[in-house]
């Protein structure tokens, strides 16, 4: 299955170094920081480093709940080999409510903004599934490959675990 989705990922880039494949570059350019900035998440990616982007939407209650222990686990291993990354979906018109989740809960990693369709659009041509809900998480390794992708709630130990097992 991995080995599928790095042929279906090296395919996809070639295909948009040609110009062919439009709908990535559409859904990367779509993605924009807090302050309104165009960027992608790759480019929040640190290389040699473990990515874990958070999906989270400012009305969901997991997302609520997992935020805290998402940004303890940025904490402790932000000087170490692994980041979070957040993605909210509320897109531009949930702006307000997005920052609001964010000071509310204290959150300690960056979070981009976007809207359902552009995270649906991104999560299927990094996994090859289907996005289905908040929170979701999925984790890259520092080759920039997704080496796993969950929806629902997941424990930090279990993010720590795999990012163990699989370094």
């Amino acid at each position: 299955m991995i080995q599928k989705i790095r042929i279906l990922h090296r395919a996809m880039a070639l295909l948009l170094t040609m110009g062919l494949f439009s709908g990535l570059a559409q859904a990367d350019a779509a993605f924009r920081d807090m302050q309104g900035n165009i960027t992608t998440l790759e480019a929040q990616q640190t290389p040699g480093e473990w990515t874990v982007v958070m999906v989270w939407a400012s009305d969901c209650h997991i997302c609520n709940q997992e935020v805290g222990e998402y940004s303890q686990f940025h904490l402790k291993y932000a000087d170490k080999n692994a980041n979070i990354v957040g993605v909210s979906i509320d897109g531009s018109q949930g702006l307000a409510d997005a920052k609001s989740f964010i000071q509310r809960n204290e959150v300690l990693f960056p979070s981009l903004i976007a809207d359902v369709e552009t995270v649906a659009r991104w999560y299927q041509m990094r996994t090859g599934e289907s996005f289905r809900a908040t929170p979701t998480f999925v984790l890259i390794d520092g080759d920039g490959e997704v080496r796993a992708a969950q929806p629902g709630a997941v424990p930090t130990q279990i993010v720590e675990d795999f990012i163990a097992a699989k370094s």
